[in-house]
C-alpha cells in the first residue's frame, strides 16, 4: 500500500533506518513499501522520556522502528506494563490496547495508543497538581 507524505519546510521524518529532513520547501513524496515511518513530531527522544509513560511510548517506538533488537525491547516492555498497572491502575485499558496491537504486528497503531496513554498520564498530573 502506498503512502503519500506532505513535508513541510525542514520537517524531519523517519524512514525505515534513515532519518530525511526536507529543505526549505514543501515536499510531497510517496512511499511504495511498507517500512517504519515517523514524523519527527511522532518520535520522543530518549531524554525526553522522564515519565514512566513516556518511557513506554519510547519503549514501543523502539519496537516499531529497530526490529533487529524487538526481543530486549519486548522483556523491556514486559516489565514496564507490571509496573505501570500498578502506579496507574487506569492505564489497563489503553495497555490492553497496545497488547493487541502488539500481539498483532500492528507497531504503529500500538503507538498511536502509547500516545494516547501519554496523553492520559499528562492529564493525571495536570489534576494532581
Amino acid at each position: 500500500m502506498a503512502l503519500k507524505l506532505n513535508l513541510k519546510p525542514n520537517e524531519k521524518v523517519f524512514i525505515g533506518g534513515a532519518v530525511v529532513q526536507n529543505g526549505d520547501e514543501q515536499v510531497e513524496f510517496t512511499i511504495l513499501n511498507d517500512v517504519p515511518l515517523l514524523r519527527g513530531r511522532d518520535i520522543i527522544a530518549e531524554q525526553d522520556a522522564d515519565t514512566a509513560c513516556k518511557q513506554l511510548y519510547l519503549c514501543v517506538q523502539l519496537m516499531y522502528i529497530d526490529r533487529g533488537n524487538l526481543a530486549v525491547y519486548q522483556r523491556n516492555y514486559r516489565q514496564m506494563i507490571e509496573d505501570l498497572l500498578v502506579m496507574i491502575p487506569g492505564s489497563v485499558e489503553y495497555i490492553a490496547e497496545i497488547n493487541n496491537d502488539l500481539a498483532c504486528g500492528k507497531y504503529y497503531q500500538a503507538l498511536k495508543c502509547a500516545r494516547r496513554l501519554v496523553d492520559f498520564e499528562q492529564e493525571l498530573i495536570k489534576n494532581a497538581q
